[in-house]
């Protein structure tokens, strides 16, 4: 038996030995990538290239089998191929460490592959990549898990929905002033202590920029404009604790840490409590004091009615052991807390006297984690909130608890199945170039998720067709390489509506009449700004070196009036080839060019299902037929998660990115990363 005895027998020998041709991108390597991985080397793909901007970490290990502890901090792109390579030497893996929106991964590059598989965590990374298969038209099979939740999705521009038909949840924020004056919740002081103290700004371990845009914004936005004003001079009262932070005085970065406790939980209190206006609707903080704390007096949890009778701890600075002995899920006094602030405040000054500019938050960190849990706590004490152990406050502020392996490879085997339907239909046996799908799409193509029915525990659903009002798929694309350094805007716009109309810009209608001015009906956008429209031309005669356009980015022309019948351009801005003569035209498109014809607007698909709002209806759990599609639940992050029939104790919510079962006796489920 050789190593491709099983493959043959599944695959058959044709599709086998054109899999050997195939060029497959691979976007991520992580939780489903490295299982993704390890599958497409075993199944045959001739040339990989497997693209990841991450490298390892400690809480990786648990469930990406292809890295070791010694290969913490390295790139995961480059250990994850040298480890899958040995498994069939005939497979080769190009490993790029970088960012999958950098400007040199443009459409262009993308061409280049016959199908690309998302294994990403990111939900702006993975509309990236949609955008770009969908100018490139490469079919994409997108992917994610959510605990014990997993979905797979081919996406076939023109055939299918993309990963941008269906609108994805805006990621909650909170209010400048709510978080850094007037929390109310626990995840207020989670996110105050992660994103505000620990490295905002000139706060006390960041890179110290006296930058006051969000400030500023808060202001434009409305927002309490004598609460931005006290908010301004705490943060330049704070640049002194954080200059004493970085002294190379050992016995002084005690007392800089007491300085950083008192100005945190005791002056910037004061100062609140100075503008009694604030506090007519609102329970009032209390400063905490350093004295009182130390010699025993500080307010216990009871104190603050959330009902926890808090008790000391041995002065470690992790607080005591409860009952149950887990260690972090303990519950800390007032006493914990400031140990816990003081001995983590010091121990990351350490670490910058000994060279690290600025230091992030990380989960697995346990000093800035630490941190965190002690800052956020303190600050719960002073507002009167509910305070979290320091469990709690890891999956609060990393947004993540253990993904589970096992949903990672099933996720991974469903890929690998839907890419070979789709490229048993596109790659022909006499080429090695790919073609598009023709009439249909392949009869066993399906969108799947893994969903909680003893029955039906995978829930296949043919793909629905594309939606007619999606901004993303139903744009027309141009791929257009220029000069960014010498074309204008200006060139660029008369470009295109010379090809669109067929004619010169100068050119007569039959009516007599000149459409030279038709660019002024035309709105141009790069992403969200917008460079021109009929009533704003300054910008066209700049270049789009100038206008900040380069490589990888888009132009996106609409049609104000909507008379001319081409409806959305979106423009992939590429290179010109560095022999390109500089006395010819310098923007050349790339063919064959788009059919822009008036009286043939683009096809509606019409869907396989009835559609009633954003739902599709889902056949009873003991129906063992193939369940219809449903519109399924989609988190912020872009894991599609199904909707199950569930006994109403079993609800699920989202919270800050984080999916919770309503039942407190469940676990809970995040995304994975």
């Amino acid at each position: 038996m050789t190593r491709d005895t099983h493959a043959l027998a599944i695959l058959g020998s044709e599709l086998y030995s054109r899999l050997a041709e195939v060029r497959v991108l691979m976007v991520g390597s992580g939780g489903i990538g490295c299982e993704l991985l390890k599958n497409i080397v075993l199944t045959g793909f001739g040339h990989i290239t497997l693209l990841d901007l991450d490298t390892i970490d400690l809480s990786n290990l648990n469930r990406q089998f292809l890295f070791r502890k010694k290969d913490v901090k390295q790139p995961k792109s480059f250990v994850a191929a040298r480890t899958a390579a040995p498994f069939n030497p005939r497979v080769q893996i190009e490993p790029l460490h970088a960012n999958i929106k950098d400007p040199q991964f443009d459409v262009a590059w993308f061409k280049t592959f016959d199908i690309v598989l998302n294994a990403l965590d990111n939900l702006d990374a993975r509309r990236h990549v949609n955008k770009m298969c969908m100018a490139a038209n490469v079919p994409l099979v997108e992917s994610g898990t959510a605990g014990y939740f997993g979905q797979v999705q081919p996406i076939v521009k023109d055939y299918t929905e993309c990963f941008d038909c269906l609108p994805k949840p805006t990621p909650k924020t909170f209010p400048v002033c709510t978080i850094r004056s007037t929390p109310s919740q626990p995840i207020h002081c989670i996110v105050w202590a992660k994103s505000y103290l620990f490295p905002y700004d000139s706060q006390l371990f960041g890179e110290g920029d006296d930058d006051q845009s969000e400030l500023d914004e808060a202001l434009k936005q409305g927002e309490n404009a004598k609460e931005i004003q006290t908010l301004r001079q705490e943060a330049q009262a704070l640049k002194v604790v954080r200059e004493a932070l970085r002294t190379n005085q050992a016995d002084c970065r005690q007392d800089a840490a007491r300085k950083a406790f008192d100005k945190v939980f005791n002056q910037d209190v004061q100062n609140l409590l100075s503008m009694p206006d604030m506090w007519r609707e609102r329970t009032k903080p209390t400063p905490l004091n350093w004295q009182d704390i130390v010699g025993g007096q500080g307010r216990t949890d009871s104190e603050n009615g959330n009902g926890h009778v808090l008790q000391h701890s041995n002065g470690s600075g992790h607080g005591v052991i409860n009952g149950n002995g887990i260690k972090d899920r303990k519950t800390l006094s007032v006493k914990d807390m400031l140990d816990m602030f003081m001995s983590s405040t010091v121990r990351l000054a350490d670490r910058l006297s000994h060279g690290e500019e600025t230091i992030s938050f990380d989960k697995d960190d346990n000093d800035t984690l630490d941190f965190v849990c002690a800052a956020a706590n303190l600050r719960s004490v002073v507002y009167n909130i509910p305070n979290k152990t320091r469990w709690e406050i890891k999956e609060m502020a990393g947004n993540i608890i253990p993904a589970i392996a096992t949903t990672n490879a099933i996720i991974a085997g469903l890929i690998v199945l839907q890419a070979l339907h789709l490229l048993r239909d596109t790659l022909p046996s006499t080429s090695k170039a790919p073609t598009s799908l023709t009439s249909s799409l392949p009869p066993l193509l399906r969108s799947i998720h893994i969903q909680h029915k003893p029955t039906i525990p995978l829930q296949p659903t043919r793909p629905e067709p594309p939606n007619s009002q999606c901004g993303v798929c139903r744009d027309t694309y141009i791929d257009m390489r220029c000069n960014v350094g010498k074309v204008t805007l200006r060139n660029v716009v008369e470009a295109v509506l010379e090809r669109v109309s067929g004619k010169k810009d100068n050119e007569e209608d039959g009516d007599g009449e000149s459409d030279s001015n038709e660019e002024l009906y035309v709105t141009v956008y790069e992403d969200k700004r917008i460079l021109a429209d009929p009533d704003f031309d300054d910008n066209l005669n700049r270049t789009l070196e100038d206008l900040g356009c380069g490589r990888g980015k888009f132009l996106t022309l609409v049609d104000e009036d909507g008379t001319a019948g081409w409806g959305t351009i979106a423009i992939a801005i590429g290179e010109l080839p560095s022999d390109h003569p500089a006395h010819i035209p310098q923007i050349v498109f790339q063919e064959p060019i788009p059919n822009f014809a008036k009286e043939s607007p683009a096809p509606q698909i019409q869907p396989s299902t009835p559609v009633v709002g954003n739902k599709r209806p889902l056949p009873d759990d003991d129906i063992e037929e193939q369940p219809t599609s449903k519109r399924s639940k989609i988190t912020t992050n872009g894991v599609v998660l199904p909707t199950p029939t569930q006994s109403p104790s079993k609800n699920y919510k989202e919270v800050n990115g984080v999916i919770f079962l309503e039942d407190e006796s469940e676990d809970i489920v995040v995304l994975d990363d």
